[in-house]
């Protein structure tokens, strides 16, 4: 199977800075810290929730945001990254992610 977990490894480093860069938006936007708690907290709520969710979706198209960066070596990054992540990244990630599971398994 080629990439192997390399497009949810994607989607969830996208999702991620998708998120941080709304956080960050989100507080230098406010004019202060009392400000961000006291009158922008439950807009932030919501505004947050609301972005989440279009995070979500941005981060599943994230091979697009590759392939833009540079349409000729974001195309061969994508294409080294299924080719490499099997062989060098997938059982790392495997083995940090579901660490507990094998230690139940080994009982």
């Amino acid at each position: 199977m080629r990439g192997g977990g390399l497009y949810a490894f994607g989607y969830a480093l996208t999702f991620l800075y998708f998120e941080a860069r709304t956080l960050v938006g989100e507080i230098s936007e406010s004019t202060g810290v009392q400000d961000f708690f006291r009158t922008q907290m439950a807009e932030f709520i919501l505004r947050f929730a609301t972005d989440t969710i279009a995070n979500m979706v941005k981060a599943f198209m994230w091979p697009v945001y590759v392939v833009q960066l540079h349409p000729m070596y974001g195309g061969i990054a994508l294409a080294l990254a299924f080719i490499l992540f099997p062989r060098f990244l997938k059982k790392p990630i495997e083995g940090w992610l579901f660490a507990d599971t094998e230690e139940d398994h080994a009982s």
